[in-house]
């Protein structure tokens, strides 16, 4: 993976965090977003740790510039002080997969990294409901809720997108439905591509912005 953020302390602190763990790597660093697109290039990480407040390229432009430019982008984690943060909210419209706050513990990073690589289910449900709740423009954003009505869920898909929305894992999502787990990763591609979201986390934004769930 990739460490980005401003602070020298912190990024060598997650990655003293990271590389003991067997099945992380820590590929590289940067000190501003200005520099993510040629190392992500360069070092094909599979996560990207940004911070969300830096001085010439922040984690928001920085996630937008990284979808917008690179083929089969990393996943994406915002690293962020403060949790009810509305630049964390507009990371996560741009495109990030999930956050991370600069105090958690060495397990939730730990935690944090490897449910973002596996996607398959949503980190943090109840930051992102409360963030959703205080930015999300209370289901009246006019694009989330054109792309529902184009999207035509049918009614199983609606109701794992609810799920989803509750941070429910596929296997979770499986035993509350009775059905396997391949069945629901099949919906959640389904919701996905109607959706056109690139992940759990931006249909599951889409969601709460056009009223189709409620964040509260």
């Amino acid at each position: 993976m990739l460490l980005v953020d401003d602070e020298p302390l912190v990024r060598a602190g997650l990655r003293a965090v990271l590389e003991a763990q067997p099945d992380i790597e820590v590929a590289g660093e940067a000190a501003d977003g200005a520099a993510v697109i040629p190392l992500v290039r360069r070092l094909r990480p599979d996560v990207v740790a940004l911070d969300v407040r830096m001085p010439l390229l922040d984690g928001i432009e920085a996630t937008r510039a990284l979808l917008r430019t690179v083929a089969d982008p990393p996943k994406i984690l915002v690293v962020t002080t403060f949790e009810n943060d509305e630049y964390v909210y507009e990371a996560l419209r741009a495109g990030a997969d999930g956050f991370l706050l600069k105090r958690a513990r060495p397990a939730e990073i730990v935690h944090a990294v490897r449910l973002i690589a596996e996607g398959e289910s949503l980190l943090f449900p109840a930051s992102v409901r409360q963030l959703a709740a205080e930015y999300g423009e209370g289901g009246g954003n006019r694009a989330a809720r054109a792309a529902l009505e184009r999207a035509r869920l049918t009614g199983r898909e609606g109701e794992v997108l609810r799920l989803m929305a509750r941070g429910l894992s596929n296997a979770e999502i499986a035993a509350r439905l009775v059905v396997g787990t391949e069945t629901v990763k099949s919906h959640v591609s389904a919701v996905l591509a109607k959706l056109g979201a690139r992940d759990r986390t931006q249909a599951v934004i889409t969601a709460y912005e056009s009223g189709y769930v409620a964040p509260g």
